[in-house]
């Protein structure tokens, strides 16, 4: 279906369809929400994940979510399972490493 290097979601007309699905996902949120459970934020999160890996708007649109919002962009993030998630906790969790090496030091 799919040439070589090239998703399935790369598709045009799969794309459409996926985003199509996450925005109804979004719409219907509200009323899921409304039964007992977690269901409308679960619901909500799978649109947005949908809507994010097929719309470039919506990517930019996220993108400076996350410059003025960082931690929403973070959880964001490591819902979509994105490299660049990872890299940024593996790059924080160094910068802590080194300061608390350095405070330790510090106190010795």
């Amino acid at each position: 279906m799919a040439g070589p290097g090239k998703k399935w979601i790369d598709q045009t007309p799969l794309r459409e369809i996926v985003f199509a699905c996450g925005i109804m996902l979004i719409l219907v949120s509200p009323a899921v929400g409304a039964i007992p459970g977690p269901g409308g934020v679960v619901v909500f999160a799978a649109g947005l994940a949908m809507v994010l890996r097929t719309s470039r708007w919506a990517q930019r649109l996220y993108a400076r979510l996350k410059r003025r919002y960082p931690e929403v962009g973070r959880w964001t993030d490591w819902g979509l399972r994105r490299r660049s998630a990872l890299r940024r906790e593996a790059i924080l969790k160094e910068k802590k490493r080194r300061l608390a090496a350095k405070k330790a030091g510090e106190s010795d």
